[in-house]
């Protein structure tokens, strides 16, 4: 078995991109169901409000009629078209055993989101996600000890890695997420000397699963779950 590069958590996360969306529609339960059959660990997902208050989970946040298309948040629940779930709903039929990402793109979800969570989820495994660390520093210690994650890229780190690195372990943020071009074990290393987790998305073909792995990241995001899980197997044996 392959040594891991400072490992900060139990065992490396293969989270499914809006579920196993390389084989079935995404953002549906059915896609969240078949990606954890593949094998994959966690599960993400974007999330938006309903205008009665509940949090759903949908990449666009828009529901297209055939005359015009109108964001989610002015629909209620009830009248969303049945693929998109709410997160209850994900909870309900996929149980809490996952690791849960979370893109906030409707910052006005979180509050429901973090109700959600604290009712019905596991937040020691869900991390919250969004690119404004203002946004991100105003819920430290706000969620229920979930983990807050600050999606960005290397070039927004205006004033260098490290810097940004030590203001995350600074705020109490825990994690860092960046496409993986992004990334190389040095940096990886680097975040880890801050004991802040690496997480990468967009790693689809099975020698980038591979890399990404390799280079210590401790969260991958991909399409195709099941190629992530061969490869975090093979890299294990």
């Amino acid at each position: 078995m392959q040594e891991r590069i400072s490992p900060l958590i139990d065992s490396q996360i293969t989270f499914a991109h809006r579920g196993a969306r390389a084989h079935l529609q995404e953002n549906t339960i059915e896609a969240f169901e078949l990606a954890i059959r593949l094998g994959a660990t966690g599960l993400e997902s974007d999330t938006w409000i309903s205008q009665d208050g509940i949090a759903v989970l949908d990449h666009d946040g828009v529901v297209k009629g055939r005359i015009r298309t109108k964001p989610i948040r002015y629909f209620n629940r009830s009248d969303l078209p049945n693929w998109i779930p709410s997160l209850s709903d994900l909870y309900q039929r996929c149980g809490t055993d996952m690791h849960l990402s979370l893109d906030i793109k409707d910052v006005k979800s979180m509050g429901a989101v973090v109700q959600t969570m604290i009712e019905s989820g596991n937040p020691e495994k869900t991390w919250l996600c969004h690119p404004d660390l203002e946004f991100l520093e105003q819920w430290v210690g706000k969620v229920a000890g979930a983990n807050l994650v600050h999606s960005t890229r290397l070039k927004a780190m205006s004033r260098g890695p490290e810097w940004h690195a030590a203001t995350l372990r600074d705020l109490g943020i825990s994690t860092v997420n960046m496409p993986f071009p992004d990334w190389n074990g040095g940096l990886v290393a680097l975040f880890h000397r801050f004991n802040i987790l690496c997480f990468g998305w967009n790693l689809q073909y099975p020698e980038v699963l591979t890399t990404g792995l390799r280079m210590g990241l401790d969260g991958i995001f991909s399409d195709w779950p099941d190629r992530a899980s061969d490869a975090l197997t093979k890299l294990d044996c």
